[in-house]
């Protein structure tokens, strides 16, 4: 490996987390950081020290690379920001033909710059990446270069290919929208690392013991649980309860859970035992605050159960 190749590797994890950011979809993120790579290489030429730092390069690319991708298919959503609630016992409404926001393993942003690190928990949740897709692709990359990735107005607008005054407007419009659809889903202050731990460790031995009751004790009064691809979502310990009891009398009491790492949120898979193995059955990734567990967002996709390597069955 080439010192320029060195050069450019450094940056592929928060090239990554930044690509997730614009476009809501983990394999699409990889795909899109490896074409910003390439480009930059078949550049190196071109690539002129005097004018930009490396770094600034790079996002210049990924930035183009991602306008192009967001053409033809704009936002990724997840079902509470598309439809009204259900009834937690309503039939399954699939849907297939929404590209859906998917989750992004925290190995595929790992940082050695704590501050890049830092930045990467609390800009990746479910939640707030869900509320930048209801902005511009312009105004996406305004506000996470700005506000998420902390670039000057200079650098930001050098990226962007607009005017410094362009820039702080397409930020005022990005930020106003985020309040207008965020309800909440901002970057908010959360309960540390250790601490969301301790809630989804209490959460998992309640599942494994199928005890629906201590479940529900565990969840934030406005607790909401979505499962894209369907179009059920639904709010409230009371319908999250009957939900619960409706899993385990379906899937049996026997599961396994595997914890693992999303979005810098806890996370688990969980197996539920059929015909003598534990099967993979879903992806459920965790919101947590100070007042309980505020969202569960259950996944049932083989894409992204490939994208966090998970085994199809336990032993």
């Amino acid at each position: 490996m080439t010192e320029f190749d060195a050069g450019l590797e450094q940056y592929r994890s928060e090239l990554v987390a930044y690509c997730y950011r614009m476009v809501g979809s983990a394999n699409d993120a990889e795909d899109l950081v490896q074409e910003t790579l390439l480009r930059a290489w078949r550049a190196r030429e071109q690539y002129d020290t005097a004018r930009a730092s490396i770094r600034t390069w790079l996002y210049r690319i990924a930035t183009n690379v991602c306008r192009t991708a967001l053409a033809g298919n704009g936002r990724r959503a997840l079902p509470s920001g598309l439809v009204a609630p259900r009834d937690p016992l309503a039939p399954f409404a699939l849907e297939t033909e929404i590209p859906w926001l998917q989750p992004l393993p925290d190995s595929a942003v790992e940082a050695t710059d704590p501050a890049v690190a830092s930045a990467a928990r609390s800009s990746l949740r479910l939640a707030f990446v869900a509320v930048l897709q209801h902005l511009s692709a312009r105004q996406r990359g305004t506000l996470i270069l700005r506000d998420v990735l902390a670039f000057s107005a200079a650098e930001t607008a050098q990226i962007l290919d607009m005017t410094v005054v362009a820039v702080n407007s397409s930020l005022q419009r990005a930020r106003s929208r985020i309040r207008e659809v965020g309800r909440g889903s901002e970057i908010v202050e959360v309960p540390t690392a250790g601490e969301q731990r301790l809630w989804l460790e209490r959460y998992m031995a309640a599942f494994v013991a199928a005890d629906v009751e201590a479940l529900k004790q565990l969840l934030a009064a406005d607790v909401v649980m979505e499962m894209p691809p369907l179009l059920n979502w639904f709010r409230g310990p009371h319908n999250y309860g009957l939900f619960m009891d409706w899993v385990f009398d379906a899937n049996g009491r026997d599961w396994r859970l595997l914890t693992v790492a999303a979005n810098g949120q806890p996370a688990f898979a969980a197996y539920n035992r059929v015909e003598g193995e534990y099967r993979l059955h879903t992806l459920q990734v965790f919101t947590v605050t100070h007042a309980g567990i505020s969202r569960n967002s259950v996944f049932q996709d083989p894409e992204i159960f490939a994208a966090f390597k998970l085994s199809l069955t336990l032993n």
